[in-house]
């Protein structure tokens, strides 16, 4: 993918050290294929900060956690997405759990800023393989349907559908 798109955009590294760090290979696909299909628009590739919703200029909310993306910025975007991926990881329960929970708290500040202020802002989740979601955590795969379900995320993205899906929700 990188040979075909000659990306312009961030390919960030895991959180691992030594042996273990490698390209974030889940974020680096989703920030070539967000590149792609944007045709030259600007999105935030590597949001180094809190994303903000502001009225009349001024900020209205400030959210808990950074995202792995954002369109057109931090600063009220459109559209946020998170990428959660687990390769090269030895432990698996514990960073799972604390994806999911980190997805749902996201998802429920942006439900009470759509119930209070009105402003919707698109909410995605991206996340890896069938062996961390099925064969390992099944009941956190339910957790994720449960979040489609009540709206905390408006669409999971699952491994590689990524390459087709992906483009189709950044187009869009």
């Amino acid at each position: 993918m990188h040979e075909n798109l000659k990306p312009k955009c961030v390919l960030p590294l895991n959180k691992q050290k030594g042996k273990k760090r490698h390209p974030a290979y889940l974020v680096g696909m989703v920030n070539m294929l967000t590149e792609y299909a944007l045709e030259g628009k600007t999105f935030d590739d590597d949001p180094r900060g809190l994303t903000v919703v502001t009225r009349d200029g001024m900020p209205l909310r400030t959210f808990s956690r950074w995202m792995d993306g954002a369109y057109p910025s931090l600063v009220d975007p459109i559209a946020v997405w998170e990428v959660k991926e687990y390769y090269g990881t030895t432990t698996f329960g514990s960073r799972v759990a604390d994806g999911v929970y980190e997805t749902m708290l996201d998802g429920e500040e942006l439900a009470e800023l759509q119930a209070t202020e009105g402003k919707k802002v698109l909410h995605y989740l991206i996340v890896d393989n069938y062996f961390t979601w099925w064969t390992c955590g099944r009941s956190y795969l339910c957790r994720l349907v449960d979040m489609l379900n009540v709206g905390l995320v408006d669409e999971v993205i699952f491994g590689r559908e990524a390459q087709t899906r992906w483009p189709e929700i950044v187009r869009s």
